[in-house]
């Protein structure tokens, strides 16, 4: 069987791997990078959106060649309140980010293949040539299902999230469907969140993005304590939505599901070593994401610049820094899900979408500041200030 050298292997090429291989080509060209992936295609089938305050100005030129679509102003709407906010927001697909880390990286450096399970389960099989090293070392290998081998002097493990019993969780989940309406939709800019719709199964909202004249992506989302996903009954859901805004289709596209962790606490160690203790990761696989909107753009665009970088970065070092500054983020979580009914969780956010752009472009950016926080926690609190109370002190 084939043995492969490399100076460093990535394992997986969702975005966060791809982020990665990325900055490293334009950075770090002297570097032989590879990326295994077992799917067809990299990034698999999605669609991340991002606001531009999301990332930093310095580190767009990672982002910019893989944009699909850009707005300059969303809306929200709530029972209560709507509104129309001036935010750049932008939607890379899938496609676009496959196409592009292709036209980057030599063919011979992105290798279709999956890493052999472990005896303990773990999703891969790595072999120390030197064993009880407390960091990845020169001459470190991993096996392949097929048999080949790879040789790298620095692994990353980006295969997807760890042991999510570990955290205190509840789910953002979703099923997105892309519709076509051969008279035109007539949206001129994303509506990121819909919570006028009937609450069902928690918090819901639906997200519609117009992707050109006739053909807007439209994604219904719940904050939901369970992960269980009808999706037969979302679809019929976005469907019905379509029809009640008078979008006549002639049916979908694209659909895209997703079951996304928000956290409101546990045991970062023990999340981090459920999958190797010593092994450096990235995304999901290393808890980079939002606590409280479970998305992983922001961060993976950080990390893969930082990696740039030093490609040597303690990833374990940086993800526990995030978890540190995340404490905040999971307070909230714990608030709206065990503070709120299910079908009231809707007001926290009704009030949240009242505070000023620029605290809310820095809290999904994940960086909220002192002033933001005591804004945000300041006022009437929209959940029982008893059961909020006792929330945060974990009573029940």
């Amino acid at each position: 069987m084939d043995a492969i050298s490399c100076d460093i292997a990535i394992l997986g090429g969702g975005l966060s791997g791809c982020l990665i291989a990325l900055a490293l080509a334009d950075k770090r060209p002297d570097l032989d990078v590879r990326i295994i992936e077992a799917g067809e295609t990299l990034g698999g089938n999605h669609v991340w959106s991002f606001f531009d305050s999301d990332v930093a100005a310095g580190h767009r030129w990672l982002v910019e060649p893989l944009i699909c679509h850009r707005w300059q102003r969303y809306d929200i709407a709530f029972p209560a309140h709507a509104r129309t906010l001036d935010a750049a927001y932008n939607s890379i697909e899938s496609e676009r980010l496959d196409a592009v880390v292709r036209a980057k990286l030599p063919a011979e450096r992105i290798i279709r293949g999956s890493v052999a399970p472990a005896e303990a389960g773990a999703r891969g099989r790595f072999e120390l040539d030197t064993p009880n090293l407390p960091r990845p070392s020169p001459g470190r290998r991993l096996v392949l299902v097929d048999g080949r081998s790879i040789t790298a002097t620095h692994i990353i493990d980006a295969l997807g999230p760890g042991d999510l019993s570990t955290l205190h969780l509840g789910w953002q989940k979703f099923v997105g469907l892309s519709v076509h309406v051969p008279s035109g939709h007539g949206l001129t800019r994303p509506i990121v969140m819909d919570a006028s719709v009937e609450q069902i199964d928690g918090y819901r909202f639906v997200y519609c993005l117009p992707f050109d004249a006739e053909t807007v992506f439209i994604e219904d989302t719940y904050y939901s304590d369970s992960p269980d996903l009808d999706v037969p009954a979302i679809r019929e859901r976005i469907i019905a939505y379509a029809a009640a805004k008078g979008w006549l289709t002639n049916g979908g596209g694209r659909e895209e599901t997703g079951v996304l962790p928000v956290v409101m606490g546990g045991d970062f160690a023990a999340y981090w070593n459920s999958t190797g203790a010593d092994t450096d990761k990235a995304g999901l696989r290393a808890g980079l994401f939002h606590a409280t909107t479970g998305y992983s753009l922001p961060s993976a665009v950080r990390l893969a610049i930082a990696i740039s970088s030093d490609p040597t970065l303690n990833t374990r070092a940086w993800a526990e820094a995030q978890w540190r500054r995340g404490g905040f983020y999971r307070m909230l979580d714990t608030m709206l899900f065990r503070a709120a009914a299910p079908d009231q969780r809707y007001r926290v956010l009704e009030r949240f979408y009242r505070l000023s752009p620029g605290l809310i472009g820095r809290f999904y950016a994940g960086q909220s500041t002192l002033s933001d926080k005591l804004r945000i926690l300041s006022g009437r609190p929209p959940v029982p200030i008893g059961r909020a109370i006792k929330a945060i002190l974990g009573i029940s």
